[in-house]
């Protein structure tokens, strides 16, 4: 290991070999977390090479259980979102898609932050379940073309190690760490193509969008390095994505966008989205012809009752998909007042999701229980007009102290100006194998 860490510092490559070496010694535990700090540090000043940084991902994939989904008929794409405020594509994602007959075999977590992840908003329908056996989840993508299932398989435990390591000696900002953490997850989940979702702005993990552009291409390098064709869009996260901040709400708005009455912004996410993964899984030729059949998709109703075809074979109520009024509403739904006139230049995503997590909708550690019902719905986006006196947004508490901290926050979130203002694109571009198209 000594011999590795100078090696590093001095700016040569590692091998394969000593690649998986010094993964499964410390996955095993018999390479120490002092060696490994030393390793981080020195990857983290001279980097790795794309064959490197493929090989600490196979290793991280390798140090545990890898899924296989051979017995799901069709070519499975799966999608992964860098995270943002208001991220409720997979639960319209995922029913489009399927409905197109692409199979989405989903392995989502829970959240830790803002608001609930993807399992915790589809529990707002009730008895909604997401624990079942690998063979009822390969069954149900055979017979719906959906199943969104718990992150139960022990996947990439290597990762997970060297994650925790890398938080608390400031080498978490490094490309092909980054990259080989999410890729490792991605890729031991079984997926044959892999469409990624790279946020960028205020309420995003990459801030700076070349930044962005730069995580993207290498998680498309590793992705099809490794055999997986992978795809990575750039998108715009300066504000939360659509109006709804908080799990039952933006199951609410994910149910009005496949009524085809969503907001603008993440009906386009879903649709682009959806369009990759069209067309890697090989129901479409083209984006274009892709974004069609999703249209259609959602004209004709059959996304919505995809989505009720799966909360029906999961254990949930689908009486929730044709009445949102029966998902829980909180105590206090008050609506928040601009004391100012103008437009909006700015809306702090992190601090919306910050006044969400205040009010319960999130989790401060993994012990914390969500509140379902509460959250905010925002009324006005970048570029909006607002008058003196007008609702910029509703929260929605259980807590009277809670609503009244929450207030202050999402005021303090909107930057509102005199001079007209533009909204950016939505969509920043896209990274393939063949390169980088920016918008």
């Amino acid at each position: 290991m000594y011999d590795l860490i100078m090696k590093k510092r001095n700016g040569s490559e590692l091998t394969t070999e000593e690649i998986n070496f010094f993964v499964n010694g410390y996955a095993e535990g018999t390479i120490p977390d002092y060696q490994v700090s030393a390793l981080m540090m020195a990857i983290y000043f001279q980097k790795m090479n794309k064959r490197e940084t493929a090989d600490l991902t196979m290793a991280m994939v390798n140090s545990g259980e890898i899924i296989d989904l051979s017995a799901i008929e069709g070519v499975k794409v799966d999608k992964h979102s860098t995270g943002g405020v208001g991220d409720t594509t997979t639960l319209i994602l995922g029913p489009i898609v399927a409905a197109a007959g692409v199979p989405v075999a989903k392995m989502s977590g829970r959240g830790l932050g803002h608001t609930g992840g993807t399992i915790d908003k589809l529990e707002s329908f009730d008895g909604f379940s997401t624990s079942m056996s690998i063979e009822k989840f390969m069954e149900n993508v055979n017979k719906d073309k959906i199943a969104i299932g718990g992150q139960t398989a022990d996947l990439a435990p290597a990762d997970k190690l060297l994650y925790a390591l890398r938080d608390v000696t400031a080498t978490v900002d490094n490309m092909s760490l980054i990259a080989g953490s999410i890729m490792s997850k991605k890729i031991a989940s079984g997926a044959d193509a892999i469409v990624l979702d790279v946020k960028t702005g205020s309420g995003a993990f990459m801030k700076n969008e070349d930044d962005a552009f730069e995580l993207a291409r290498e998680m498309v390098d590793i992705g099809n390095n490794v055999g997986r064709n992978t795809i990575g869009v750039i998108t715009d996260m300066d504000q939360p994505l659509g109006f709804a901040v908080g799990n039952a709400l933006e199951v609410k708005e994910a149910i009005d966008t496949l009524k085809g009455e969503g907001p603008e912004d993440l009906t386009e996410l879903c649709l682009t989205l959806g369009a990759h993964m069209l067309v890697l899984g090989e129901k479409a030729k083209d984006a274009e012809e892709a974004r069609k059949i999703l249209k259609d998709i959602i004209k004709s109703g059959k996304g919505l009752a995809k989505l009720r075809e799966l909360v029906v074979a999961q254990g949930g109520n689908p009486a929730y998909v044709d009445d949102p009024s029966m998902f829980p509403v909180p105590a206090i739904v008050e609506p928040i007042i601009s004391n100012v006139e103008g437009y909006v230049k700015g809306i702090k995503a992190d601090d919306i999701g910050i006044a969400a997590l205040v009010l319960g909708a999130g989790r401060e550690t993994k012990e914390s229980v969500i509140d379902l019902a509460v959250g905010i719905v925002l009324h006005k986006k970048i570029g909006d007009f607002v008058k003196k006196g007008e609702a910029i947004a509703t929260v929605y508490a259980n807590s009277a102290e809670k609503q009244k901290t929450s207030v202050k926050m999402v005021l303090d979130a909107y930057e509102i100006v005199q001079e007209e203002i533009i909204a950016k694109p939505l969509i920043k571009g896209v990274v393939t194998k063949d390169g980088i198209t920016r918008f």
